[in-house]
């Protein structure tokens, strides 16, 4: 398997930005004595969404249920899912939920609650998509899939003319992927390609964690409601699908909006694997925003309709993006980079459709295969 290359960001013509934009936020937080973690409000939240994950799967243990009862309680918990992923585990393994290492952990380990592995999405997405955004063959993201084009460098087939139709239907089956075989492919590939180095030692504990999850995650959720609580594997597996299939729609779309739409750039490393440009202003040109203004949905999507903030300042959570956007958008607009933005959820899928469009068809415009 090929390895990772070593990719550098090089700006030959400097600018103070990425510091002036830390030093002004930094003085928001001092000036208002705010910390940069979580807040009354973020713990609130993180109760909601456990409880609306752990409620309905006890309830159908509890009561027995007929199958669209049980199908609702395993749709609700699908929903709560995507909810708990966007918002409470984003933010501790990015370790934006506290200060305190060991609360990360915790909160971050509600990842492995809903059959996830905390090491491999780290891998993924803490390492390879946000260090390196859109950058082909780097970022995960956007790395060629059996039936999807994601990046203007990939080679196009011919059926992917019409991924902008069935595309969508892989995005309800994602999560169904990742919590039965994805975990255990990126597992071995991290090892190949040289993204995981740990001691074999480490290698090894790992794998005895991701077998114990898995393990966990599908006796609770399929093999004790059937032998234990009277419901058939059909009806079970009928409301397990449609919780993946709820959970993997909204994760899908809601990241894909970031990063796979017309106004993302996709750069291009020279021969010497350098990006020509500052990491902090790559991140603004390979990421948009979208629905700033919608509190509801700012609130569910754990604050990744402000994509912009949270690749600048991973480590700050959520629940203060709205008030550090206004500072990252004036400080761009001073030095003449563009704050890309969508204005409202409607107009980010459009976006995303058209650019799934022009990318099947090989159009995509020159701007972003600059």
């Amino acid at each position: 398997m090929k390895q990772k290359a070593k990719i550098k960001f090089v700006q030959k013509n400097r600018t103070n930005f990425a510091a002036e934009l830390r030093k002004r936020v930094d003085a928001y937080f001092t000036d208002n004595q705010l910390s940069k973690h979580a807040n009354a409000g973020m713990i609130t939240k993180t109760v909601v969404m456990l409880l609306l994950y752990i409620l309905p799967i006890v309830g159908l243990m509890v009561f027995h249920q007929s199958t669209w009862q049980l199908t609702f309680s395993y749709a609700l918990a699908g929903f709560a899912m995507a909810g708990i992923g966007m918002n409470v585990m984003h933010d501790a393994n990015h370790h934006a939920y506290s200060s305190n290492p060991l609360v990360n952990k915790l909160a971050g380990s509600s990842l492995n609650l809903v059959g996830g592995i905390v090491f491999n999405w780290k891998m993924q997405h803490n390492i390879l998509h946000h260090t390196y955004t859109n950058v082909y063959e780097m970022d995960d993201d956007i790395d060629d899939k059996l039936l999807f084009r994601l990046s203007p460098h990939s080679r196009l087939k011919k059926f992917h003319r019409f991924q902008h139709i069935y595309i969508f239907f892989f995005y309800a089956i994602m999560s169904l992927y990742w919590v039965t075989l994805k975990d255990i492919v990126q597992f071995i590939k991290y090892r190949k390609n040289g993204v995981n180095r740990s001691s074999q030692r480490e290698y090894t504990k790992n794998a005895f964690i991701l077998a114990f999850v898995k393990v966990f995650y599908f006796a609770y959720i399929i093999f004790i409601p059937v032998y234990y609580f009277g419901y058939t594997f059909g009806q079970v597996l009928f409301g397990f699908v449609v919780l993946h299939m709820v959970c993997g729609i909204i994760l899908s779309v809601i990241f894909q909006l970031a990063h796979s739409v017309e106004e993302a750039s996709h750069p291009v490393q020279n021969n010497q694997n350098e990006i020509e440009n500052d990491w902090a202003i790559h991140q603004l040109q390979t990421t948009v925003n979208f629905a700033r203004k919608n509190r509801l949905i700012t609130w569910y999507l754990g604050g990744l309709n402000y994509q912009v903030e949270h690749h600048l300042f991973p480590t700050i959570c959520h629940v203060h993006y709205p008030a550090i956007a206004e500072i990252v958008k004036e400080t761009a607009e001073e030095y003449g980079i563009a704050y890309l933005e969508a204005p409202t959820f409607g107009a980010a899928l459009r976006s995303h459709i058209q650019q799934l469009k022009a990318l099947g068809s090989g159009s995509i415009p020159e701007l972003q295969a600059a």
